[in-house]
């Protein structure tokens, strides 16, 4: 690191579990952001400030002013741009030195997979199951860690999925399937800082798995009350008839 980054990082280089050479390997480290919206914008703004050095940012959709509402990493000018491009910007603005590619298109489980390779941690922030799934099954055949989050209404939850840890359960293993696709935000609704404390967990979680700060802890899935200002989590244990990763 050069003197301008010591300085920059040095909140973190006080931090024992980061300290030089942690900070080192998350200039060193390469995350992909799946879904630039409500929870992908806290996660691709702190993981930027954080000193992640590569991303990936994956979404097909444009900035709307519906979106504005809870959206950080836009603004009014990004209406009609590519999220992934308004993104960017908002990035570059924060951390001009981090290193960004963007796709604009959605991926199947293969594309996504093939996307992975070199890919330290995948941050899933998108709002539909069956993008989740897409996440899910490229992350098991990758090997890729998995941080997975969902924000509706007043409740939100985030879970961490590493095949890397003995016995680990996937996103198949909490939900098999047959979910309803008509819960997302659009439908349903969201209060706006909801997301900003999910997206703001799922980065602290990335970060975690960057650093390797409590990765022997089990898999457990954290949920959010809004309404009022509760947390919860559970244990998760994997499904020995889980189609997904049995």
């Amino acid at each position: 690191m050069n003197d301008e980054q010591l300085l920059r990082f040095s909140r973190h280089i006080l931090l024992p579990e980061v300290d030089v050479d942690g900070q080192q390997k998350l200039l060193e480290s390469h995350v992909l952001i799946l879904g630039l919206g409500g929870l992908g914008s806290p996660v691709a703004l702190y993981l930027a400030a954080a000193g992640v050095g590569r991303f990936t940012l994956v979404d097909f959709d444009q900035v709307d002013a519906s979106n504005l509402q809870r959206q950080i990493a836009h603004k009014n000018s990004s209406v009609g741009l590519a999220k992934v491009e308004s993104a960017k910007q908002s990035m570059l603005e924060l951390n001009p030195s981090v290193k960004i590619d963007v796709l604009t298109e959605k991926l199947n489980e293969n594309g996504l997979a093939q996307q992975l390779e070199g890919v330290d941690v995948l941050v899933d922030c998108t709002d539909r199951f069956s993008s989740r799934f897409t996440a899910n099954a490229a992350s098991l055949s990758s090997g890729t860690p998995l941080v997975t989050g969902a924000a509706i209404g007043f409740d939100g939850q985030v879970v961490v999925f590493d095949r890397r840890r003995h016995n680990e359960p996937c996103y198949g293993c909490l939900y098999p399937g047959g979910e309803d696709e008509g819960m997302s935000c659009a439908q349903s609704g969201v209060i706006a800082p909801l997301v900003g404390v999910v997206g703001s967990l799922q980065a602290l979680e990335a970060l975690k798995l960057l650093l390797n700060v409590g990765v022997e802890n089990p898999c457990r899935i954290q949920f959010f009350d809004a309404r009022n200002s509760v947390w919860q989590s559970m244990a998760l244990a994997k499904n020995k008839h889980c189609p997904k990763c049995s």
